[in-house]
C-alpha cells in the first residue's frame, strides 16, 4: 500500500469519526434541549408547566406529557422539524424572554394570546403531528363530532383548528387559515365551526 493510499484511508477514517461525533452532538443536544428542565430554565415557562400539570392531559391514560410532547415533533422522521423549532423559534423566544417582563403571571398573560397563537400556528404547519403521536385514528363519540372529523378531509383542517385551550389557561381562539392567509393574528368568529352552510345541507344526507 502506497503512502498516498494510506493517507486517503486515514482521511476517510478521520472524516467518518468526525461525522459520528457530529451526529452524536446534534442528537444529544436536541435531546438535552427538549427536557422540561431546559424549557423551564426560563422562569416564564414555569407558568404553562404548572397549567399542564393541572390539566386533564396530565396523568391521562397513565401518561405524564412534558413540553416536548406537544411543542417539539418527535421521532427520526420529524427530526428536521425539531431542529428547526429549536434553532428558529428557540432563538426568537429567547430574545423575547430578554426584552419582555414575565416576572409575574399578570405580565405573562399580557402576551399569552400571542404566544398561544404562535404555538397553534406551529401545530397547524405540522398537521398537528404531536397530537397525532398520541391520538391516533381518533373515533369521537357523537354524530356532530364524527361529522366534524370527516369534514377535516375536505376542508384542510387539522386537530388544532378546533381543539384549542385544552391544556393551558384559556386564550381567545384564533382562525389559523385566515391568520396564515393574511399574515397576522385573526381571531376566530363565533360561527367559525358552522363551516360552509351549503356543505352542511349536503352532509345531512350522509351522516
Amino acid at each position: 500500500m502506497t503512502a498516498l493510499q494510506k493517507g486517503a484511508i486515514g482521511t476517510l477514517l478521520t472524516g467518518a469519526l468526525l461525522g459520528i461525533v457530529l451526529v452524536g452532538v446534534v442528537f444529544g443536544g436536541e435531546a438535552a434541549l427538549s427536557t422540561d428542565e431546559f424549557c423551564t430554565s426560563c422562569h416564564s415557562m414555569t407558568y404553562p408547566q404548572e397549567e399542564l400539570r393541572e390539566s386533564t392531559h396530565y396523568g391521562a391514560l397513565g401518561a405524564n406529557p412534558g413540553c416536548k410532547d406537544c411543542h417539539i415533533p418527535q421521532g427520526f422522521k420529524n427530526f428536521h422539524l425539531a431542529v428547526y423549532t429549536h434553532v428558529v423559534d428557540g432563538a426568537r423566544e429567547l430574545w423575547l424572554e430578554l426584552v419582555n417582563d414575565y416576572s409575574t403571571l399578570e405580565k405573562f398573560n399580557e402576551r399569552r394570546l400571542i404566544m398561544a397563537h404562535d404555538a397553534r400556528m406551529n401545530l397547524k404547519k405540522w398537521d398537528s403531528v404531536t397530537c397525532r403521536d398520541c391520538h391516533r385514528n381518533p373515533d369521537p363519540p357523537g354524530d356532530d363530532a364524527q361529522a366534524a372529523h370527516k369534514r377535516m378531509e375536505t376542508h384542510g383542517a387539522t386537530c388544532i383548528d378546533c381543539h384549542q385551550n385544552l391544556v393551558h389557561e384559556e386564550a381567545p381562539m384564533t382562525d389559523l387559515d385566515a391568520s396564515k392567509a393574511q399574515g397576522k393574528l385573526v381571531l376566530k368568529a363565533d360561527d367559525w365551526d358552522d363551516w360552509d352552510e351549503d356543505d352542511d345541507d349536503d352532509d345531512d344526507d350522509d351522516y
